[in-house]
């Protein structure tokens, strides 16, 4: 039985996707994200060879990060993940289908989410935190709204858009965590880049869970 979400959130509130990322840079940026704080690493499935990225990177850290892939959307590609050494799943939609698959497989399951409708249908297929994508549209505003309705300990993980600057906006409006894409890594950009990005939003995060 894997930790839960939770517990992989708690040295930071942050999730890192690397999309894009090759197999190649995998290992090396994993090893920058995880010195700052990160526990949880996804690898969008629309990246080159993201099996093997998953796979180097679960490898090299186990049981002591949460890793995975998002931009899941076959039923197909969960066992693929898990085959890697993959434990979670993540999608920018709510497809019970593949929430129930990933529970099946006992992996953690942040199926993304816009309205009340599509973020219960998920719940009660099984997922263990709903991912608010995008962000940009699901403003601190709606979050909150959504609290309203939701069970207390719902994980609720703004996504898209996130930066420094709002994320405390979406904290007191009922945020537990939240996804950071290219705001923490593009194809292309220095290690250097991506550790003072990932040293920013840690100590902001940090800040704002304590």
């Amino acid at each position: 039985m894997i930790p839960s979400l939770k517990h992989y959130l708690t040295p930071i509130p942050l999730i890192a996707i690397l999309r894009g990322i090759t197999p190649d840079e995998a290992v090396p940026v994993a090893e920058i994200l995880y010195e700052a704080g990160f526990r949880i690493i996804e690898v969008p499935l629309n990246s080159p060879q993201p099996f093997d990225s998953i796979a180097a990177v679960a490898t090299r850290f186990g049981r002591e990060a949460l890793i995975g892939a998002g931009t899941v959307l076959e039923i197909q590609d969960v066992a693929r993940v898990r085959d890697a050494g993959g434990q979670l799943i993540v999608m920018p939609h709510g497809d019970t289908d593949v929430i129930s698959e990933a529970k099946r497989l006992d992996m953690i399951c942040a199926p993304g989410i816009a309205t009340p409708t599509e973020g219960f249908a998920a719940l009660a297929a099984g997922a263990d935190g709903l991912k608010l994508f995008p962000a940009e549209m699901l403003t601190s505003s709606v979050l909150k709204a959504l609290r309203a309705v939701f069970p207390k300990d719902t994980m609720m993980i703004p996504v898209g858009g996130i930066t420094a600057e709002n994320m405390a906006d979406f904290w007191h409006a009922g945020a537990n965590a939240f996804g950071l894409g290219s705001a923490l890594y593009r194809p292309g950009i220095a290690l250097q880049s991506i550790r003072d990005s990932a040293t920013q939003f840690a100590n902001v995060a940090r800040q704002l869970a304590h």
